[in-house]
């Protein structure tokens, strides 16, 4: 009884990593096929759901919205148990693959990068960001060498587990850097180029706005290149023509609803009317339905 007990459970988990398997080498490939991959940002379940049902056929996490959601600023203040139980959530309520945002890894050694690399696996997700900001004001950025390091790491550990993660290395190089703009440019491409070599699969230059410094970056990092939608960013098609791969969306979505519930509060404060309350919500049943399965 126990023998087969045990030999069932394992066949679970044996197909439940041939679908995250089979969801990595999907996601792998859309950043290679002839369209551009548009990622929204999910910070819960209702959130991740309404993405699916749009049509989009990946979803990423946000690592600042769910941290805000849950009470905790940005910037690796929430643990990363709490961060992981969100993921794993959002992973198990979707069909489509699913990317972890996590931040900088939770550690600063390769060894506990790596660990949370397996946890990432564990929780559900296909993919990680991993960002090279330390939080710290007095060295805002981790040396080059290190950043290679984890990596490196996390590239084992996809290997080792058969779940090909998609890396999407981050540099903050462009927004924290000392030096002038020219010479962060200069240093972004430097770490894209080794953070591919490393073995992440994708480059997340953070601050890349202007159409001249995101096609320089694009035609001299040679892995797919994702930009962060923002105020002055080109448009997806302009994108595209740029030579972008990915276009993700971050805590946009997530903070666009807290702006939402700012409107509605002051129109209920100040006019005592329900137009923002209303407008364009879906029913209780309906958003129930967000949080089951379909």
């Amino acid at each position: 009884m126990l023998l087969r007990v045990f030999k069932n459970s394992l066949e679970s988990v044996v197909v439940m990593l041939r679908s995250q398997k089979e969801k990595a080498i999907e996601f792998r490939k859309m950043h290679q096929s002839g369209d551009i991959l548009v990622l929204p940002n999910a910070w819960d379940v209702p959130s991740a759901r309404i993405f699916e049902q749009a049509g989009f056929p990946a979803i990423g996490t946000s690592s600042a919205a769910i941290a805000i959601s849950l009470g905790y600023p940005d910037g690796q203040k929430i643990t990363r148990d709490e961060m992981l139980q969100v993921v794993e959530r959002i992973a198990k309520s979707v069909s489509v693959p699913v990317t972890a945002d996590m931040e900088a890894g939770y550690g600063e050694s390769a060894t506990t990068v790596a660990d949370t690399a397996k946890r990432v696996i564990a929780a559900g997700a296909i993919g990680l960001n991993i960002e090279d900001s330390t939080k710290r004001p007095d060295h805002p950025l981790f040396d080059v060498e290190a950043q290679v390091r984890k990596i490196a790491e996390i590239r084992k550990i996809g290997d080792r587990s058969d779940v090909p993660l998609v890396i999407n290395a981050r540099t903050d190089v462009l927004i924290l850097g000392q030096a002038d703009k020219s010479s962060r440019l200069r240093e972004a491409i430097d770490r894209g180029n080794a953070y591919n070599n490393a073995g992440a699969d994708c480059f997340f230059p953070v601050g890349a706005i202007d159409s001249q410094t995101i096609s320089e970056i694009t035609r001299q990092v040679p892995c797919p290149i994702n930009i962060l939608a923002t105020n002055g960013v080109p448009s997806v098609p302009e994108l595209k023509r740029l030579g972008v791969r990915r276009v993700s969306v971050g805590s946009g979505p997530a903070r666009a609803t807290f702006g939402l519930v700012r409107k509605i509060a002051h129109e209920l404060r100040e006019s005592g009317t329900y137009v923002n309350l209303l407008n364009g919500a879906p029913t209780l049943a309906e958003a129930n339905s967000l949080v089951r399965p379909s």
